[in-house]
């Protein structure tokens, strides 16, 4: 038997509970709480701070998404400083009802060099002393204009920066006696894969050099041989040797770093995009992008208004 009022008591007692997990789920919602927040990496491909969208080249989304691109909004501007087209980085995205935007943007840092980082650390100390200052060319910054250089195409015909004027340049470097499969073969091979993806806009939009950082060994005829092996156009896609002296400053404006070491090369990892109007569009440090999304930056910087 019921006491009196034991009813009314629990009937109160279950409206209390209705009101506040009301009142919880209303502060929930206005604090952010009911939203999904999924972990997400990729690759930049442009950035604009005027509408404050940031456009990645993403992996999978566990539970949420394929990889592919999409724009990504970003609540302030400043969330965008300091990002360059070719970054790999991660983020947060938070998804709620109506909208959804990134949040907690972290760029993701490659050491790029096979061996001891500290090895490397000394050898670049090593070459900026012993290297006389206006021998050393300037690293040119993204965003800025690059000099023109030139050297010799697997075809032993000179080959400018410059003759290629109007069309998107992806450049990267290599030695074909290099033994690493992640390493100079990864770098040749993602070109391969973009040379495919694009076989309709080669030589009209796009061109490809590959430079060698061992000239004195890969002169044009082995550069033939190296070539064939990844069934290249020698009108679309170049591979370039010169002088150790061109060879280096080529190098130097990208970045890019190499020593002898007992018969091969110590080196960095640089894959480079130059946009219609020869300015460095991006410059990649390390291999540890996919082959999509190489090619979903090629294709973003075509895509751009000259």
């Amino acid at each position: 038997m019921n006491r009196p009022g034991g009813e009314t008591s629990s009937n109160i007692k279950m409206m209390k509970n209705a009101v506040q997990l009301a009142a919880w789920l209303l502060i929930a919602v206005s604090v952010g709480w009911a939203a999904e927040r999924y972990p997400v990496s990729g690759m930049v491909l442009k950035i604009d701070k005027e509408r404050q969208i940031l456009l990645v080249s993403h992996d999978r989304i566990s539970g949420y998404m394929d990889a592919m691109v999409m724009p990504f909004h970003v609540r302030e501007p400043k969330m965008l400083e300091g990002l360059q087209p070719g970054m790999k980085i991660d983020f947060t995205l938070v998804v709620g009802e109506e909208a959804s935007h990134a949040d907690e943007i972290h760029i993701k840092r490659f050491d790029s060099i096979e061996k001891d980082p500290l090895l490397v650390r000394r050898l670049q100390l090593l070459d900026s002393v012993l290297t006389p200052k206006d021998a050393r060319a300037k690293a040119v910054a993204v965003g800025q204009p690059m000099p023109d250089f030139a050297l010799t195409d697997q075809s032993g015909r000179r080959v400018a920066l410059s003759q290629f004027a109007g069309k998107v340049v992806a450049l990267t470097f290599i030695y074909t006696r290099c033994p690493l499969p992640d390493y100079c073969l990864r770098l040749s091979n993602n070109f391969a894969r973009v040379h495919k993806r694009f076989r309709s806009r080669m030589g009209r939009d796009l061109v490809l050099l590959t430079v060698t950082i061992d000239p004195q060994h890969d002169q044009p005829a082995v550069l033939t041989d190296y070539a064939r092996i990844w069934k290249a156009d020698v009108e679309t896609w170049r591979f370039l040797t010169g002088s150790v002296s061109d060879v280096r400053r080529v190098c130097g404006l990208f970045a890019m770093d190499f020593w002898p070491e007992e018969g091969l090369l110590t080196h960095s990892l640089r894959t480079a995009v130059v946009d219609r109007r020869g300015k460095l569009a991006a410059n990649m440090t390390g291999n540890d992008f996919s082959v999509q999304q190489l090619g979903d930056l090629v294709e973003a910087v075509m895509d751009q208004a000259p």
